[in-house]
């Protein structure tokens, strides 16, 4: 190859060899936006280099073969300012959808295809010729359709690149400042360049400016980054770390609008206020928080309390107001944070009602306990005394006769105690199952009515029972059993003589069969009444002096919650009461 170097070409391949071992540098340093830089850099490089050799070569074909290497450079340079410019504004993630990448770089790709065959079908250009009239040989080119569709293309992504960086910084803090204007400045150096040479205002005749006005902005560019510290301290990290936060930010000026906010603010407010926010004032997008608002008002430092709620859910807000001092720059601006609280409440009223249910157990383990000590002990301190009398011929069977009755009533408290205590006990152990299984209620009850017609008939008390045939339950039959049991058992405990105990059933709208047992009995006083399923409530006698524990209705409560029913009751002083059963008739209440 034959070279006849000028100044012009000899400042092209200067700065080409300088771009591109600081391309090398720059790529291999940094990550991001920077690593973009070094690509858009390098790109200049191929072009100045390629286009220095053009202008030192005198031959034809030796122009054309260097303004094909020039394209790879020309052609891709466009592209890497638009990424660069995406990823400095914040948008990278419109370049890192396939199609959107693979569009521009077809683009790229058929525009050096094309510059490469025009030969072939004149294109790009129509013609190339060499022109000697000016200080050294140069291309005089006529250019075709292709160049023209390539010049808007490279125009719009100039443009779009540029509207970017102006729109991000335009808002930008003071501190960004010096690193804008040297962007901007910068960015605008190739639009001057070019449009002059398209528009023939050539000075230095076919001799176009607009590889050195790259160069010339890629050198401002590397002024900002090494100098300025752009890409140490930018407005895009800020707030990708801002948006990274999960406690709601926003800033408001001295009219007490919006200026800046976080993605995590957004979340708080309803649909309709989200759009349009810099601009509006805290009480257009919260609306109702009259405290908070005046909190706002009265440049109140410190924190307040919020509750809102919208389609997301309902937030508990830990607000952080702060104004800033006289004595900073921008005094009049308020900062506030929004810190959600919401599962941390949720958190502390599960554990606040785990430690109540805690300590309610632990009460009732206590009086568990404490009835084992006593009234279970007591009764079998006095058969085993009786015993021992009978055995040393103490007492005549006249006298075991007349105790009869009393220890028979205390072998059956005894019992009934125990089958409560255990029935409890296991209900609490882990891994404890039911068996649930479809049976006939009226069956049931009817044995039940059986077993306690001893007890009743001693009190002259009837009962009635109309449970209609074929009531079927879903449910563990022997748990239903025991609570029909405890309930019975308790009717005919605090019935007088002669009182009636009512037991009927029907169907609910909730497809539930609500099975009542109702007596005329004495009742329960309110308070009784409140206490009855807490197990702190104590046990009182029967209208016969029949002993209890206050543990029965502990245990019916229990049971009827795991066959996914409920118990209800109501009761009067000398009214008697009335216990109702919902129980469940098909699988799917399970």
């Amino acid at each position: 190859m034959d070279f006849t170097f000028n100044v012009y070409a000899l400042i092209l391949l200067l700065c080409g060899k300088i771009t591109l071992l600081l391309s090398y540098y720059v790529y291999k340093k940094e990550g991001g936006a920077v690593r973009l830089f070094g690509i858009m850099m390098f790109t200049n490089a191929i072009w100045s280099i390629a286009y220095g050799l053009e202008l030192a070569s005198t031959s034809l074909s030796q122009i054309i073969f260097f303004i094909n290497i020039e394209y790879i450079g020309i052609s891709t340079l466009p592209l890497s300012w638009f990424l660069f410019c995406l990823h400095l504004s914040g948008k990278e993630k419109w370049y890192k959808r396939p199609f959107n990448f693979v569009t521009l770089m077809v683009i790229t790709i058929a525009t050096i295809l094309t510059v490469w065959t025009n030969n072939w079908h004149h294109l790009y250009y129509t013609s190339i010729t060499v022109d000697n009239s000016s200080y050294f040989p140069m291309a005089k080119i006529a250019t075709g359709i292709g160049y023209h569709l390539f010049t808007i293309y490279f125009y719009i992504l100039l443009a779009i690149g540029n509207y970017l960086l102006f729109a991000k910084f335009r808002t930008a803090d003071p501190i960004y400042r010096r690193q804008n204007y040297l962007i901007i400045v910068a960015s605008l150096i190739p639009w001057i360049a070019n449009i002059t040479y398209l528009a023939g205002i050539r000075p230095l005749g076919n001799l176009d400016m607009t590889p050195f006005a790259f160069v010339a902005t890629i050198s401002l560019i590397a002024v900002a980054i090494y100098r300025f510290k752009l890409f140490d301290i930018v407005p895009i990290a800020r707030e990708k770390v801002m948006d990274l936060m999960q406690d709601g930010f926003v800033i408001l000026d001295n009219k007490k609008r919006v200026i800046d906010y976080n993605l995590a603010f957004k979340k708080y407010l309803g649909r309709s206020k989200r759009t349009n926010i810099i601009g509006a004032t805290l009480e257009e997008l919260l609306p109702g928080q009259t405290d908070f608002h005046r909190s706002i008002e009265n440049r109140y430092t410190g924190h307040v309390e919020l509750k809102l709620s919208n389609e997301f859910g309902v937030f508990d807000l830990d607000v952080d107001i702060r104004c800033l001092d006289n004595n900073q720059p921008n005094s009049d601006a308020t900062i506030v944070k929004m810190q959600d609280l919401t599962q941390f409440k949720k958190d502390a009223i599960k554990s606040k009602e785990q430690t109540e249910e805690l300590k309610r157990l632990n009460q009732l383990k206590d009086r568990i306990f404490s009835i084992i000590a006593h009234d279970l002990r007591a009764p079998l301190v006095n058969l085993s005394e009786v015993l021992k009398m009978i055995s040393d011929d103490e007492i005549s069977p006249e006298e075991f006769k007349m105790l009869a009755p009393i220890l028979s009533k205390d072998i059956i408290y005894t019992t009934d105690l125990l089958e409560n205590i255990l029935h409890w006990s296991r209900s609490q152990l882990k891994g404890f199952g039911i068996n649930k299984g479809f049976f006939d209620l009226k069956g049931l009850v009817v044995d039940e009515v059986t077993y306690h017609m001893p007890s009743a008939r001693a009190k002259n008390i009837t009962i009635v029972q109309d449970v209609f045939p074929g009531a079927m339950i879903y449910a563990d039959m022997l748990m239903i059993q025991i609570v029909i049991r405890n309930i019975l058992n308790n009717a005919i405990k605090f019935c007088y003589d002669t009182c009636e105990i009512k037991i009927f059933a029907v169907y609910t709208k909730e497809h539930f069969i609500k099975l009542c047992i109702e007596d005329n009995g004495t009742g329960m006083e309110k308070i009784v009444l409140e206490s009855l399923f807490s197990g702190e409530n104590k046990s009182r006698r029967g209208t016969k002096d029949e002993k209890g524990t206050g543990l029965g209705m502990v245990v019916c409560k229990e049971f009827m919650e795991r066959n996914d029913g409920k118990i209800s009751v109501r009761s009067e002083i000398s009214m008697g009461t009335k216990i109702c059963l919902h129980l469940p008739v098909d699988e799917s209440k399970n």
